[in-house]
């Protein structure tokens, strides 16, 4: 029986590239491009872009990497039975009529848009975004399409239509320029009761409807793959594409976590806590924000709740730079993880603060920058400084699920893939004992996950025939002897939060 299935996973970082065997659940070929990490450029402070060209480029080369890996394990293209993607969320990319991009994307992380995002949430009054939007407008995509229509005359009339990244690679694959409720949901342009586009936001911010792409299921046929994308990637034509969300609905969708209760975690390059609820929960605060989930139907309605920290693994990655400098040969992770233990709980009183990759909703869109409090030049060694790091970084986790609770979101399951911070003992320690539950492990990713997303897309099938095969690789168990003093650095922490 044909039982393969391309997943592609665009970051901000880099692109991945799964293609999936359902009959064992093993990735028979696996891609990322580029080998070390795409560009971010920031032309004023506070922003991020990224090129969209350069992310069909990179995606190119992994498919045709990961296919080629196919052919070696003795098992062809033609094969492949359909395709999905998940993407980095709430980016605004804006095309011309003929379907080229006309400025880098304004990816997730820029904070430009944060005043655009605010006046508009005030005009329309928080009852409207409780009752239809169920999230501030902010800094999302909504916002930053507003921003470009404001700022960039030479722009606004060029735009012919808007698209979240994921939709981009659609597009360059299908030649269809097309959305879904989910990516609309993400931008804050997606009304959950009326179950329609938000028209009034679009308004709120003088944007133009006929710009937004027409909807397509999030699970289901959105396309084929065109001729011309078959030259380029080395695909067959017309693989159906069958599964389109974003990086963290995917990423909770990869672990299965479908229902009230269940959480994903990830440490990437940002860190997140995603919680599914079935009660349209909102956040005046705006601190976590409520989407569609990828499971979510109008007789079923499931959303996800988000905590979005931008600086998790960025913080560890600049502090492995940091403390490279002057080194024959960068610190791997396991040497810099390794040095980490050498220093207590709580480090010693150092406390760090990983804000300092842009606006954090947790912070109400504040850009306090990252800090280090408490430095002592006499007692704090190197190893403090990964030990405070890490900390920070699980103490910001932690602080979302005090907002889970606040909004009596349940939280009695946590699974994580087995990557990135995941993969230090350590740091997945710390974060169980912090939260009190026993953390799953999984040997799955984001291109994976949309590979099983994409078998799932073909005909609606129920989500086990396509994850029955996943099963947990390793249970972290809360540590109680850390429970009291990690709770007690924790505090410490939680009392400069918010200078």
């Amino acid at each position: 029986m044909a039982s393969l299935y391309l997943g592609i996973d665009l970051g901000s970082s880099s692109v991945k590239v799964s293609i999936v065997d359902l009959n064992t659940s093993r990735a028979l070929a696996q891609a990322t491009e580029p080998p070390d990490e795409m560009l971010i450029t920031a032309p004023v402070p506070g922003w991020a872009e990224q090129d969209p060209i350069v992310w069909w480029r990179h995606t190119v080369v992994a498919i045709k990497t990961a296919c080629k890996q196919l052919q070696q394990a003795g098992r062809a293209s033609s094969e492949i039975q359909a395709i999905g993607i998940a993407y980095q969320m709430h980016g605004l990319v804006a095309l011309d009529a003929t379907g080229s991009p006309i400025r880098p994307s304004i990816i997730w992380c820029d904070s430009r848009a944060v005043a655009v995002g605010n006046a508009a949430s005030a005009g329309l009054g928080a009852n409207y975004l409780a009752a239809h939007t169920l999230n501030p407008i902010g800094n999302f995509t909504a916002a930053k399409w507003g921003w470009v229509v404001a700022e960039e005359a030479h722009n606004r009339a060029r735009i012919a239509h808007i698209m979240l990244p994921g939709d981009y690679l659609a597009f360059r694959l299908t030649g269809e320029r097309t959305t879904t409720a989910g990516g609309l949901s993400e931008g804050i342009m997606w009304d959950f009761a009326l179950r329609d586009v938000a028209r009034p936001v679009l308004n709120s911010l003088q944007l133009s409807e006929s710009a937004i792409p027409p909807l397509v299921p999030m699970m289901g046929v959105q396309g084929t793959v065109t001729r011309e994308a078959a030259s380029e990637t080395g695909l067959p034509v017309g693989i159906p594409i069958t599964y389109r969300a974003g990086d963290q609905p995917n990423n909770a969708f990869s672990l299965g976590v479908w229902s009230p209760g269940e959480v994903a975690t990830t440490a990437g390059t940002s860190g997140v806590m995603y919680a599914v609820a079935d009660n349209r929960p909102y956040d005046e605060a705006g601190r976590v924000n409520t989407f569609l989930h990828v499971t979510d139907t109008p007789d079923n309605p499931r959303q996800g709740v988000l905590l979005c920290v931008n600086g998790t693994g960025s913080a560890y990655q600049y502090l492995r730079r940091l403390l490279s400098c002057g080194r024959s040969a960068p610190l791997t992770y396991p040497e810099l993880n390794a040095m980490g233990d050498q220093a207590p709980i709580g480090a010693d009183g150092l406390r760090i603060y990983p804000f300092g990759n842009g606006a954090e909703r947790m912070l109400g869109n504040a850009n306090p920058g990252a800090r280090w409090v408490g430095l002592d030049f006499n007692r704090h060694e190197p190893a403090h400084l990964v030990r405070a790091t890490l900390e920070g970084i699980a103490f910001a986790l932690t602080e979302g699920l005090r907002v889970f609770d606040a909004l009596d979101i349940p939280t009695h399951c946590m699974r994580a893939g087995e990557a990135n911070l995941f993969l230090n003992p350590t740091f997945r320690e710390m974060l169980a004992s912090l939260v009190g539950t026993e953390i799953e492990l999984y040997d799955t990713d984001g291109a994976a996950g949309a590979a099983r997303g994409a078998a799932i897309g073909v005909d609606h099938a129920n989500p086990q025939t396509a994850f029955g095969a996943l099963s947990c690789s390793r249970r972290i168990a809360p540590r109680p002897a850390d429970g009291a003093p990690l709770q007690e650095a924790y505090a410490a922490w939680r009392e400069n939060l918010s200078l």
